[in-house]
């Protein structure tokens, strides 16, 4: 049995946490931060960090990654064409590794960053800064396109997949997506409950692929209102799915 939870990291980051309770083994995914972490070792003296998932190859993400190396001896992952520190194992797509027990299927998700990749066990999906709840990440090095057949990779796995992004962004997703469809009562809901949670200090996620594609103006584009939206921001007719997400993800940028 994994049991899977967030340590928080600088303003908004997660550090997902991975536990065998078997083996009181545990992995991280995304340590930016090595604090956090270490401290979390030593309130746990009897829990071991052997292996550390790296999605890509930004400082919020690995700047932990070679202190807990070199205190922990723990395996490092992480994508093959970047520069990720102290990297045991280079990852390329459609390769499978297994961790704590677990087989993860490695998926590359170019976009945010052009080596991005996610770790896809059944019904869990570690997916960094690719897809947020409610939203997706900049596009710091890739194409709308890239990022467009990124995203509809991720939305095509199983409904119920549990979404581990990295970063505490929903509340202010939601407004924008309540801006592209400001009929659409699920974000409404939504938007009601992840202000109760934040209002307490709680975290929002994770969320559900099923849940993303209700709310998620990146998995909608495909929907009359969210392209009719898209085309009135930037006065033209949107032929293709990526560029009705180009247009998406240009507003926001501002929003």
């Amino acid at each position: 049995m994994i049991q899977i939870s967030a340590l928080p990291a600088f303003t908004d980051n997660y550090i997902w946490l991975l536990q065998d309770h078997r083996s009181h083994r545990c992995a991280v995914v995304d340590p930016g931060d090595a604090a956090p972490v270490l401290a979390w070792l030593e309130q746990h003296p009897q829990w071991t960090l052997s292996d550390i998932l790296v999605t890509h190859h930004h400082h919020d993400h690995v700047g932990g990654v070679e202190q807990l190396k070199s205190v922990c001896g723990a395996m490092v992952y992480g994508p093959a064409n970047e520069h990720i520190p102290a990297r045991d194992i280079a990852l390329n797509d459609n390769d499978r590794i297994n961790v704590l027990g677990w087989d993860f299927d490695v998926f590359a998700v170019p976009g945010h960053t052009l080596g991005h990749i996610a770790f896809y066990h059944h019904g869990q999906l570690f997916c960094g800064d690719t897809l947020f709840a409610a939203g997706c990440g900049r596009l710091f090095e890739g194409t709308p396109e890239q990022m467009y057949t990124s995203l509809e990779r991720l939305a095509a796995l199983p409904a119920d997949t549990l979404v581990y992004c990295t970063h505490e962004y929903t509340q202010s997703n939601l407004r924008f997506a309540q801006a592209v469809e400001p009929t659409n009562a699920d974000i409404a809901e939504r938007l009601k409950n992840v202000s109760q949670l934040r209002a307490n200090a709680k975290m929002t996620l994770p969320s559900t692929l099923a849940l993303e594609k209700l709310t998620n103006p990146f998995l909608r584009t495909a929907e009359t209102s969210v392209k009719e939206k898209a085309d009135e921001r930037n006065g033209r007719n949107n032929q293709s799915g990526s560029d009705v997400f180009a247009s998406l993800r240009s507003w926001k940028d501002t929003f």
